[in-house]
């Protein structure tokens, strides 16, 4: 819909809505620029407090992926009227305790009335206009590195239908409540709190060309915008994409989101699939995520570095895929 509207033209937008990207991003002054995004959602687990974390940590992600710093939030609230305040209490403390994680501060928000509560936040974040990652400059050759495991949708559809065992809430939980925080700092070359982008304490880089998370439109769907942004073609490999416990037993139990089915309807048209591929496989790679992981576009020779590097602080990172010359299919899907 934003792309019917009449264009704006300002010299300081360095990121608009042209490419999808995952947030804008304004210069400010010289060598500082804003980032900023917006994200609110209803509940998918049942405890407030952890909603609250979950919506946070998803809200914080875009900024992440464009290579910035979260500085500062705004709640945003809708809530229904005859509810009891202390959930929403709850929420609010689950949220803020991952700003305070993140240290970006809760600077204020808004609340309105509503049958179905839906909470989230508006980020701001600062980045070094000269170290924006986009999802608009990977490059042929390239490796495609992703930090977290796939299937939260299929599994928070599950736990809608009171389908889900303990032990796929928790993992599922646990992942969508982890900051991409420790991984954006190691791209960036282990920013201190504090310090702008760009100005880390050590000497570590890394050749990181493109850059988004893997959230709403599945891993197919943000591998896309990748593609079509840089104007290149994606093989990925799916059996190097790690999977959340329980997610192939979900699909095969249709565990289905509308916005996998949604997902899969729009983008499956730019895929092809090699041999062997399995109907499961092929299902979960149009799982729309909440709070996923980076999909990094980095240059073969500091691929590995990285991987290691990003394993070395905690993130599960892996190997996924590589970027290829513009061509049929967009997005080759092989074992």
């Amino acid at each position: 819909m934003l792309g019917k509207l009449a264009r704006q033209h300002d010299p300081n937008v360095l990121v608009g809505f042209d490419h999808a990207d995952d947030a804008g991003v304004y210069l400010i002054g010289p060598g500082i620029a804003l980032v900023q995004t917006v994200d609110f959602f209803t509940p998918m687990v049942d405890d407030p407090f952890t909603f609250g974390q979950i919506a946070a940590t998803n809200s914080l992600s875009d900024v992440y992926a464009m290579g910035g710093q979260p500085r500062s939030s705004l709640a945003l609230v809708c809530f229904p009227e005859k509810a009891d305040l202390a959930i929403l209490e709850r929420v609010l403390a689950g949220g803020l305790s991952k700003m305070i994680e993140a240290g970006c501060s809760v600077i204020g928000g808004h609340s309105v009335r509503d049958e179905e509560m839906k909470f989230g936040y508006s980020v701001t974040g600062l980045v070094d206009p000269a170290r924006v990652l986009t999802n608009g400059d990977a490059k042929p050759g390239d490796r495609l590195i992703f930090t977290k495991a796939l299937g939260t949708g299929v599994i928070s559809t599950a736990i809608k239908k009171k389908a889900a065992k303990q032990s796929w809430i928790d993992a599922a939980i646990a992942s969508m409540t982890t900051l991409n925080k420790n991984a954006a700092e190691i791209i960036s070359g282990h920013v201190e709190p504090g310090d702008l982008p760009g100005r880390g304490t050590t000497d570590d880089h890394f050749a990181v060309h493109a850059m988004t998370d893997v959230t709403g439109f599945g891993m197919i769907g943000h591998a896309r915008e990748i593609a079509l942004a840089s104007s290149v073609s994606l093989r990925l490999y799916a059996s190097r994409i790690p999977l959340l416990e329980g997610v192939l037993e979900c699909v095969r139990a249709g565990h289905i989101p509308g916005g996998l089915k949604a997902n899969r309807e729009f983008a499956e048209c730019v895929v092809g699939y090699g041999e062997g591929i399995s109907e499961e496989i092929k299902t979960i790679l149009f799982d729309p995520q909440t709070a996923g992981g980076l999909l990094i576009s980095v240059s073969l020779e500091d691929a590995t570095k990285l991987t290691q590097a990003l394993i070395k602080s905690g993130v599960p990172a892996v190997e996924i895929g590589e970027v290829l010359p513009g061509g049929k299919p967009l997005i080759a899907v092989k074992l």
